[in-house]
């Protein structure tokens, strides 16, 4: 681990980015330009001591689920995580398609939605980042982990609790588009991949997505018109938008109403409401 060109980069990187960049106000009484280091802490999840002591040159090695949110936090490109990771004394993460690490350009225009939800999948449906418009519609998927982050795993693992949000009669053909994407990224990604292994995790484990998979239809899960049935709104109609990474393997899904509409007026109601504990996980 090297502290002098750890805390040197961490520095440069908060003082290049401006609190606009990552969504945040700038405030009355801020004395630089850069953020400053409990605006960086909060945006990784982290401690403002934590992070101080690294920057200051005295805190303990970061560990790599921490390094990522720094870089997540950051806004880096994967050169500058990279270098991020080594000089924190880890060896950079495999530049796979399913690495985790969330598109800087993706970022920058989540931060500016704040008043409809929105939030970032991987080709896997998992969730990287969720503004909490988001949150209020689909439920926090921070918490969860491992194959429990993809959607696709949770709609035919966890059918009762992750089929709620959506009316019956819609379940089969969302069913027939996850699996879809998962071939789609399968393709992609190869049999010794994590969709790989998803494939024969859900292959293992449910019949149904077993039946769907041999039916080996492809395309992206997006669709232009959806309807949510949530718990403290009721049946909502949405318009779904999705604008992708260049090699596809990310995607920013916006969630809109039509203006001066019951559902918009649905949708502001939940942002005002959060999440509350109202909403079922996300999807």
């Amino acid at each position: 681990m090297d502290r002098d060109a750890l805390s040197d980069f961490l520095m440069r990187h908060r003082g290049a980015l401006r609190p606009a960049d990552v969504g945040l106000s700038e405030g009355a009484r801020r004395r630089t330009s850069g953020l400053r280091r409990e605006e960086v802490a909060s945006l990784a999840s982290m401690s403002t001591d934590y992070y101080a002591r690294l920057e200051q040159r005295r805190g303990p090695q970061p560990s790599t689920q921490m390094l990522a949110s720094l870089a997540r936090a950051l806004r880096l490109t994967l050169d500058e995580r990279d270098y991020l990771f080594r000089v924190a004394g880890h060896s950079a993460p495999a530049r796979a398609s399913d690495s985790g690490h969330v598109a800087p350009a993706l970022l920058r225009v989540l931060d500016r939605l704040a008043d409809t939800p929105a939030m970032i999948l991987s080709a896997l449906d998992e969730v990287l980042v969720q503004n909490d418009a988001a949150r209020a519609l689909f439920g926090d998927a921070s918490g969860l982990t491992g194959f429990a982050r993809s959607g696709i795993h949770r709609w035919f693992v966890d059918p009762d609790r992750e089929r709620a949000l959506y009316p019956l009669e819609d379940h089969e053909r969302h069913g027939r588009s996850r699996v879809a994407a998962l071939r789609a990224a399968y393709g992609t990604m190869g049999a010794e991949s994590r969709a790989g292994e998803l494939v024969r995790e859900l292959s293992r484990r449910s019949e149904e997505f077993a039946a769907m998979w041999e039916a080996h239809e492809v395309s992206t899960r997006f669709e232009d018109r959806k309807t949510f049935v949530h718990p403290a709104v009721g049946r909502i109609e949405v318009d779904c938008q999705a604008l992708l990474t260049e090699d596809q393997t990310q995607a920013l899904l916006v969630i809109t109403a039509d203006p001066r509409s019951a559902d918009a007026e649905k949708l502001a109601l939940l942002t005002v409401l959060g999440t509350q504990d109202l909403a079922p996980s996300e999807s």
